[in-house]
């Protein structure tokens, strides 16, 4: 086949597939456009792919390829038999991400740990995702408009301990941290071991697709390290340990937080449905999604 102009070479060894992407029922209210996927979408769209978002289960569409895009942190038994009818079935092989199973920082009252502590959701990003899709669809429209938001928001929060990675609260040790912390199963308490540098607090992002990764150091005044316009922000080279962990959690696409503190790597956080930043170049993000989405490709070739 013939390469066309402006088409990469990735991109003709994959050309003309179909592919589905999979995402939670309640996910149809949201603008797509929040996951980064939606933008790796478009990248195969211009290089000649077919795409469907599929919302849910009751419908299946004809696809060479399906990524499990179900934004919770235990992904229901019934997608991954879905995904698992399609040919190739990205991020099939991983259900869970809750902290508390892969987290090797956690500690309970007693433990011989002396240093800082934090708490923080078992849930990814505070359990946001899950408040979202429990939403009603009366509630989803309420919430668009503004006069409702707050009032919806206020509803959903009471379900759970916080209403976003900014609330969780770090202590100096283990004794400072009140019981009912401990005794709630939404919530654990790990180590708190950041990584500090010139003041600033660093997390590193490693994201990836296939064959395609970046990673990315982050530097806040915050000690909890999120994106946000005013961070300080340079392309690294992941560590080792980190590719090794996304081989064993059996991840095709997402992206791993974590620090590097007193020469060990800390894993943070796993994140299988990224969502889309805001804060960044628009060049330096069409450069960054477009590389990653060649990352797809590698299930082609």
């Amino acid at each position: 086949m013939k390469k066309q102009p402006g088409t990469s070479e990735a991109a003709v060894v994959a050309r003309l597939q179909r592919i589905a992407v999979l995402f939670h029922e309640g996910d149809r209210h949201r603008d797509p456009s929040d996951y980064i996927v939606h933008h790796l979408a478009e990248c195969w769209r211009e290089d000649g792919h077919h795409v469907d978002y599929v919302y849910g289960i009751r419908r299946h569409v004809q696809a060479d390829v399906v990524l499990v895009h179900v934004n919770l942190s235990v992904v229901p038994s019934e997608y991954l038999e879905f995904a698992a009818q399609y040919p190739i079935a990205l991020n099939a092989r991983i259900r869970d991400i809750r902290k508390s199973t892969f987290s090797r920082n956690l500690v309970r009252p007693g433990d011989p740990w002396d240093g800082p502590v934090i708490v923080k959701s078992d849930l990814n990003y505070a359990g946001v995702p899950e408040r979202y899709l429990s939403m009603t669809a009366l509630e989803h429209r309420l919430h668009g408009l503004r006069r409702f938001r707050k009032r919806i928001d206020r509803l959903r929060r009471r379900k759970l301990p916080f209403s976003g990675p900014r609330d969780y609260r770090i202590f100096d040790r283990i004794g400072d941290v009140p019981d009912h912390w401990f005794a709630d199963h939404d919530v654990i308490v790990e180590k708190f071991r950041p990584e500090i540098e010139n003041g600033l607090y660093h997390t590193r992002v490693y994201q990836f697709l296939g064959d395609r990764s970046t990673c990315t150091r982050i530097g806040t005044v915050n000690p909890i390290v999120k994106a946000e316009r005013n961070a300080r922000t340079e392309s690294i080279e992941p560590d080792d340990r980190v590719v090794e962990w996304r081989k064993s959690l059996g991840l095709d696409y997402g992206k791993l937080d974590y620090v590097i503190n007193d020469g060990e790597a800390v894993l943070l956080d796993v994140n299988k449905t990224t969502g889309a930043s805001r804060h960044m170049n628009d060049a330096r993000l069409r450069r960054m999604r477009r590389y990653q989405a060649e990352g797809l490709y590698a299930y082609f070739s």
